[in-house]
């Protein structure tokens, strides 16, 4: 555990931490398979549409550094899945492997617990991208599918791993709420 590290809402001014890290794995990494880094002004949109939907969008913070980021979005965006969200937890490339990519996503667990998420996915780009698929099994994830040679990305063809966990109620009775 990292003793200095605050979790803590993303800001606007964190945008440009964020745009970096995941500049960097759109570059070098399987994790996501864009191929092209989205600039601030794209993240920056991001960033607004996760809140506007009411999903939280996390920042590891280390000694003023964020250091790795995280948020849940929609799944899918009709009406029938909207209890059911997906998670992104992307870390700079010197803060791996160090716990806070686990705390990133305990936290981003607790809120999308609270604010009434039933299921959360992980759409894990590649499969040999064992540390997503570790991180995601610690927390209580299991593997529901693989997807194989799905995307084409850095010159390989790459596996897409589904992995689920429950939230709060899960499948029991559903909440009295408006379709959106």
């Amino acid at each position: 555990m990292v003793a200095d590290l605050i979790l803590r809402d993303a800001a606007e001014p964190d945008l440009i931490a964020v745009q970096a890290i995941y500049a960097h794995h759109v570059a070098h990494g399987t994790g996501t398979f864009e191929e092209e880094a989205p600039d601030l002004a794209e993240m920056n949109r991001r960033w607004r549409e996760v809140r506007e939907r009411g999903f939280p969008w996390l920042v590891a913070e280390v000694q003023g550094r964020v250091v790795g980021y995280s948020y849940a979005n929609w799944f899918r965006a009709r009406s029938a899945y909207r209890f059911t969200c997906e998670d992104s937890v992307y870390l700079a490339p010197d803060w791996r492997a160090r716990g806070v990519g686990t705390q990133l996503l305990g936290a981003l667990l607790a809120r999308c617990t609270a604010a009434g998420s039933r299921q959360m996915l992980a759409v894990i780009g590649d499969s040999a991208n064992q540390g997503s698929v570790r991180l995601h099994a610690r927390l209580g994830f299991v593997p529901v599918g693989t997807m194989r040679d799905v995307g084409l990305k850095l010159g390989r063809w790459l596996d897409v791993v589904i992995m689920q966990r429950t939230l709060g109620e899960g499948a029991g009775p559903p909440p009295e709420v408006p379709v959106r």
